[in-house]
C-alpha cells in the first residue's frame, strides 16, 4: 500500500507558484479598429496632399518644404494616436500607447476592477453616446475604448470582473459608417491626384 504524499516542499513550492503565475498571466489585448485606423489615415492623407503643391503652383507666401514637414509630423501625430491599445487581466484594464508616443501628449491610464464603481452615460456633441467609468473616490472619470476590435468581448469582460450591467452599450460609431467615409475619401483621393497633376503642370 503506498501513500500518494509529496515529501518535498521545494517541489510544492514550485508547483505552487506555478500555478498563481498561471492565474495572473492571463491577460487580453484589444487594439483599435484597423478599418478605422485606415479611413482616417486615408482622409488625413486627402485632404492634406495637395496644399504642398497648391503652394508651389500659387507662389504662396508659405513654403512648400515647410507645409511639408508639417503634414510629415501631423502624419505622425495621427498614427501615434490611433495605436491605442487596451489591456485587461483579472487585475486591471489599461490604456496604453508605444513607448515613442510622448507621455505629454497622450498618456494612458490604468484601474484596477475594485476601484471601478459604475459607467455612466454622456452624450457627445455630435450627439453620439459614450460611457465613462466612475471610481469609487470620484476624482477622475476615465473613457471607456470604444472603437476597438472585439468591443462586445471586452464589454462583456467588464461586466464579470465589476457586476454592472453592460447589455445596452453598443459601439460609438458601426462599421458601416466607416466604409462609407472610406469611400468617399478614395473619391476624394481621386480628385487629389487631378489637382496635383494640374498644379505641377502649372509650374512647368
Amino acid at each position: 500500500m503506498s501513500n500518494n504524499v509529496n515529501l518535498d516542499p521545494k517541489k510544492d513550492k514550485k508547483v505552487n507558484n506555478s500555478e498563481r503565475e498561471n492565474k495572473t498571466s492571463f491577460s487580453m489585448i484589444f487594439r483599435l479598429s484597423p478599418l478605422i485606423r485606415i479611413t482616417l489615415l486615408s482622409l488625413y492623407v486627402a485632404l492634406t496632399l495637395p496644399l504642398p503643391f497648391l503652394a508651389r503652383a500659387t507662389s504662396a507666401p508659405v513654403s512648400p518644404n515647410l507645409l511639408w514637414g508639417g503634414l510629415v509630423i501631423g502624419l505622425v501625430v495621427l498614427y501615434g494616436v490611433l495605436s491605442e491599445r487596451v489591456i485587461v487581466d483579472d487585475e486591471k484594464i489599461e490604456v496604453t500607447y508605444p513607448r515613442w508616443v510622448p507621455q505629454f501628449f497622450r498618456q494612458g491610464w490604468s484601474l484596477s476592477w475594485a476601484e471601478i464603481k459604475d459607467l455612466k452615460l454622456r452624450t457627445t456633441g455630435q450627439g453620439g453616446l459614450v460611457y465613462y467609468f466612475i471610481t469609487h473616490s470620484g476624482e477622475r472619470a476615465y473613457l471607456l475604448p470604444m472603437r476597438v476590435v472585439g468591443f462586445a468581448r471586452l464589454v462583456k469582460f467588464v461586466e464579470e470582473k465589476t457586476g454592472i450591467d453592460t447589455k445596452d452599450i453598443r459601439p460609438l460609431a458601426q462599421p458601416w459608417m466607416y466604409l462609407i467615409l472610406l469611400l468617399f475619401t478614395l473619391f476624394l483621393l481621386l480628385i487629389d491626384g487631378w489637382t496635383i497633376v494640374t498644379a505641377i503642370s502649372t509650374v512647368s
